[in-house]
């Protein structure tokens, strides 16, 4: 009897620890992104970014911003010119959202 309260309890205990989200602080989804290298467009996309941690987009250059985002993640995405989530310069796309070829950016803060 005492086994089989130890083996419930033990069973109880790892079925706890695996419902709990593994990524409580990411934001679930994808955020695509275009930019330009060598004279052509190429997509970028981050897949399940950290929440709260600033991300400076891979190919965007001070010469050349990346543009055209989707956001497909749960999470805000507040995009801004400046690379380090700095300046007066940001848009916020709420998930599910996309802005055209027009908003360029070159860092990305998600909450």
């Amino acid at each position: 009897m005492r086994l089989r309260n130890v083996l419930v309890a033990a069973t109880s205990a790892i079925g706890l620890v695996l419902a709990v989200p593994v990524s409580a602080n990411a934001a679930d989804g994808v955020f695509r992104y275009t930019y330009r290298a060598d004279g052509s467009e190429h997509r970028g996309e981050l897949v399940d970014p950290k929440a709260e941690e600033c991300v400076d987009f891979k190919g965007a250059t001070e010469q050349d911003a990346a543009y055209a985002p989707v956001n497909r993640t749960n999470g805000s995405a507040v995009a801004f010119l400046e690379f380090g989530c700095v300046g007066d310069v940001y848009r916020v796309l709420d998930p599910g959202a996309s802005a055209g070829r027009r908003l360029h950016f070159r860092s990305v803060l998600f909450s």
